[in-house]
């Protein structure tokens, strides 16, 4: 009781100034806004980066020999020629871990079909290649290992591709598409995975391994090897042993350095949510810096009302108040205001957020942990930074506040 009729007093009194009280708790509302929507925008974007990731598949383990040199300068990653057919053809078997292997070749050139042209890449697979990438079928078939043996010039070719050689309104399977001087067949047609890291997944034709590496290329050098562990608990074994077949077949020393380099999806996805998770906790800290100004507004106004009310805090002594009880009394008003913030901002940063989602199309998840981590901080700002005014109140002399002017 003593508690309820304090919090009703507390209103009371800030009803008679409410502009005043509004903008005092300014700074704790835009506060709490600020570090609910900069964390539901953090979860918003690991979330997403753990969706991309799982459609290209969290087991996924790629090899990729190690940085070309010209004349002493590194060129990009991939360029060496440490990698063969061979080397993809022996992991199948080297490990338990392991369920599919394929090897990649690419190459970028023209391609027409009618009056239409699109440049884009063309890369040599085996059919295992669109269950390791995940990779779902529109329309049409995937090509076979028999058509891998016979160098049989077909091809499933992603979206932008069709859109852009075919229209959005055509189905491209059955056609014949030239790839270079090269005729393929279109046997079908991938789901759209839209864009990735920066990288149009959909802008990508897929043939045989054999047929774009004998007929397009003339090389034995491979750019990549994929391979698919048996599960996403599994793939640091099968890391272990991709490494000690590659070294075995390339004859490497014990004391050499690998020719090679073996990334997983999940070293991706630990290192891009750790960034996020970094920005997101620094955007944080600075927002959170509103709630310590906030706090400090929330102490300069409580000073001001002590100053005004010195008479009243006086009346109250002298008619048997002590002076606790007007301490718990403008530590109640304190706390109130911060309370008052921390709630209006907390549902003025869940609405904020749903509409970032819903205006700028950026991923938003609002947790618990940031509503309620505010509204305790809302509350310890009351009590740390309304204290002094109200110790202050408390310490007056009955005689002396009664004749305060």
């Amino acid at each position: 009781m003593y508690i309820k009729s304090s919090i009703k007093i507390a209103l009371k009194a800030l009803g008679k100034n409410r502009f005043r009280s509004f903008l005092t708790i300014l700074g704790i509302i835009i506060g709490v806004v600020s570090v609910i929507v900069m964390e539901a925008i953090g979860n918003g974007s690991s979330a997403d980066i753990n969706t991309r990731i799982s459609s290209l598949g969290t087991n996924l383990i790629t090899i990729s020999p190690l940085s070309a040199k010209d004349q002493g300068v590194k060129l990009e990653s991939g360029t060496g020629v440490s990698l063969k057919k061979e080397d993809a053809d022996i992991l199948l078997n080297s490990s338990p871990f392991i369920v599919s292997v394929s090897p990649l070749v690419r190459t970028t050139v023209q391609m027409k079909f009618g009056n239409k042209n699109w440049r884009s890449s063309i890369s040599g697979v085996y059919p295992d290649y669109f269950s390791i990438r995940n990779m779902d079928l529109e329309s049409g078939s995937i090509f076979t290992y028999d058509d891998e043996k016979k160098m049989a010039k077909v091809c499933v070719i992603g979206k932008t591709v069709a859109n852009n050689l075919f229209g959005e309104n055509q189905n491209p399977v059955g056609a014949t598409l030239r790839v270079g001087t090269i005729p393929y067949l279109i046997i079908g047609v991938l789901v759209s995975k839209g864009t990735g890291f920066g990288q149009d997944q959909d802008d990508i034709v897929l043939a045989p391994y054999s047929t774009v590496q004998n007929r397009m290329i003339g090389s034995s050098n491979i750019q990549q090897i994929y391979v698919s562990a048996l599960s996403e608990d599994v793939v640091n074994d099968a890391v272990a042993e991709i490494e000690k077949a590659l070294r075995s077949n390339h004859k490497l020393l014990p004391s050499a350095a690998n020719d090679f380099t073996i990334s997983t999806q999940l070293d991706v996805r630990e290192t891009l949510n750790t960034v996020v998770n970094t920005i997101t906790i620094l955007l944080s800290a600075v927002a959170a810096i509103s709630l310590l100004v906030g706090g400090i507004g929330i102490m300069n106004i409580m000073l001001v009302s002590v100053t005004e009310r010195t008479r009243e805090i006086g009346t109250r002594m002298a008619v048997g108040a002590t002076g606790i009880d007007v301490q718990i009394q403008l530590l109640m008003e304190a706390v109130v205001l911060s309370l008052l913030g921390g709630i209006i901002g907390i549902i003025s940063g869940v609405g904020i957020s749903l509409l970032v989602t819903k205006v700028a199309g950026y991923s938003t998840i609002v947790s618990m942990r940031s509503i309620i981590i505010s509204f305790i901080v809302s509350t310890l700002i009351g009590i740390f930074f309304g204290w002094y005014p109200a110790r202050k109140a408390a310490n007056l002399n009955p005689i002396d506040a009664l004749r305060y002017e």
